[in-house]
């Protein structure tokens, strides 16, 4: 009599499922170092070495901080082959995506990680001296990707209107759940969910005191990067501004392992229960029922082991579950990781 029995691979199943946690960090909270979330400054500028400076924890170049989130999630949008504007594009039977632009069709160089490429809209400041507004969240909080749907920043301060006056601002901005960024339904800038992105390209009204240029001066679609007539001077507001909560769902997957522990009739009909001994523990005798044959034992605990016979993990029964001489008994162990 044994007391373990091997499980063979058709008595595990392992099934993966997302699961999401919320944060919400407010004002001290969300500029501590001990969060990690940074927020930037990206300039069109060139790039000189120690200089032009931002962020609230790590320093990045303004220069480097503007071409690295232009080159990783627009490149496709701001310029085509040979500097071409670029332009709408045809998805086509074979799975490819024909953009015809200036210069002819050509097809998009560059990943930038879209959320929805049924509705692919982003737009980038490219004239001289155009600022964005980058909050970039590690991966430690947010997980495998932001939940879309789920991110929100709220602000609330005063904001410069020049003068020496000053007007108080609030407000929220939140993501569609289809990458895109929006405050008071204008689009601001875009979200990467994979990446924990937050890139403003354009501050909204509720700062600035403006909207975009007319529909004409801008592409919906693939296009033209630029924002008529934007004014992105206030982006220091929302880079900078410490009456700010940040919140947001982290994603995870979790794989659950179910072990389907099996046992036939006269099988682990052995109890450790010190009651079950006559005497001592190390000396005494088992009762006479305890080794009958229709002796029918209370199951409490489930061991799982390695190969080596090394309890790995255990399982408690909600109530004891007596086992059977008659039928087979089978328990299910769920086991998340």
């Amino acid at each position: 009599m044994s007391v373990y029995k091997s499980l063979t691979t058709s008595d595990v199943v392992v099934t993966p499922f997302k699961v999401n946690k919320s944060f919400s960090f407010k004002g001290n909270i969300f500029t501590s170092s001990n969060v990690g979330i940074d927020r930037f400054i990206g300039k069109n500028i060139p790039y000189i070495s120690g200089s032009d400076l931002t962020g609230k924890i790590v320093s990045q170049s303004q220069a480097l901080v503007y071409q690295s989130a232009k080159q990783l999630y627009y490149s496709n949008f701001v310029n085509g082959r040979n500097s071409s504007p670029a332009n709408l594009p045809q998805f086509n039977s074979d799975g490819t995506i024909t953009v015809q632009g200036n210069s002819g069709s050509y097809q998009p160089m560059y990943e930038n990680y879209l959320d929805n490429t049924l509705a692919a809209n982003r737009l980038f400041p490219t004239a001289s001296n155009d600022e964005i507004g980058v909050i970039s969240i590690p991966s430690n909080l947010f997980g495998e990707y932001i939940k879309p749907g789920t991110f929100k920043y709220e602000y609330n301060g005063t904001v410069s209107t020049g003068q020496a006056s000053s007007r108080i601002v609030s407000g929220s901005i939140t993501d569609d759940g289809d990458g895109g960024l929006f405050e008071s339904g204008e689009k601001i800038g875009d979200i990467v969910y994979q990446h924990g992105m937050v890139i403003i390209t354009s501050a909204g009204s509720s700062i600035t005191g403006s909207q975009y240029g007319p529909n004409s001066s801008f592409n919906l679609g693939y296009g033209i990067a630029r924002y008529s007539e934007k004014n992105t001077k206030d982006l220091n507001f929302y880079m900078s501004s410490s009456g700010v909560t940040c919140s947001f769902q982290s994603t995870m997957t979790i794989y659950e392992s179910q072990y389907k522990c099996t046992f036939n009739p006269n099988e682990f009909t052995y109890t450790q229960n010190p009651s079950s001994i006559s005497g001592s523990a190390n000396t005494g005798i088992p009762y006479d029922f305890v080794t009958g044959s229709y002796f029918e034992p209370y199951i409490t605990t489930v061991g799982l082991y390695n190969g080596a016979n090394q309890l790995v993990a255990v399982g408690k029964l909600s109530q004891p579950l007596q086992s059977s001489n008659i039928t087979d008994t089978t328990i299910l162990v769920n086991l998340d990781l």
